[in-house]
């Protein structure tokens, strides 16, 4: 039997528009991140540090506009931690992926996310992104920090450079899983549609679906 579906507007424009930047500039700046410590040569050292502090201004101001979007729309809720469908979703991970089984979440404009998505994304939110932008302004300011009494505080210029670099590959991890993960829908391209076209075809559900 035929899986019958029906297409929902799952993602905004702003929520677009936020992804894609977001992922450019993440690009952009692992790309100079890596010529800065000496792993090639492709701009040249200053002008990739240049890229580098621009791009991260430009995100941060992206990051601030999108954390008030998130507030003032209501969006927050979808990455709120379940416990609901969890296990099915490690298992499906760990296994039914691998073997064809159907995948235990289906999308929908009140749970975007499924429990595992929610809880990577919150912790990309709460963890990863206000260490990298927390410990790349300390380096950006040093000069600053006798001002600030950072250096009374026995602060240095490496423990925030290590923090900086472990930030920045936690990120890149997770770049890298997401991007494996995107294509494992109904085709390899179903979700990175969705999040061009803002429209994602999901099963309908049992109850509203005729009697065949």
């Amino acid at each position: 039997m035929t899986e019958i579906t029906e297409r929902i507007y799952l993602f905004k424009w702003f929520e677009r528009f936020w992804h894609w930047s977001q992922a450019v500039l993440i690009i952009l700046m692992a790309i100079t991140g890596f010529e800065i410590h000496g792993s090639y040569n492709l701009f040249g050292f200053h002008t990739a540090i240049d890229i580098h502090v621009y791009s991260a201004w430009i995100l941060i101001v992206l990051w601030v506009f999108t954390i008030f979007w998130h507030l003032t729309t209501g969006e927050y809720k979808h990455y709120i931690p379940t416990w609901k469908g969890l296990t099915q979703q490690i298992l499906y991970y760990m296994q039914g992926i691998f073997t064809g089984a159907p995948h235990p979440f289906h999308a929908s404009a009140k749970a975007k996310h499924n429990p595992l998505q929610r809880i990577a994304y919150l912790l990309l939110k709460v963890m990863m992104i206000p260490l990298i932008w927390a410990s790349g302004l300390l380096y950006l300011f040093y000069n600053d920090w006798a001002a600030w009494g950072l250096v009374e505080l026995g602060l240095t210029l490496e423990q925030v450079a290590v923090v900086h670099v472990l930030a920045a590959f936690l990120l890149l991890l997770f770049l890298i899983a997401h991007l494996y993960l995107i294509t494992t829908g109904a085709t390899v391209l179903q979700f990175t549609k969705a999040m061009i076209t803002g429209w994602e075809d999901v099963p309908v559900e049992h109850s509203k679906q005729p009697k065949l």
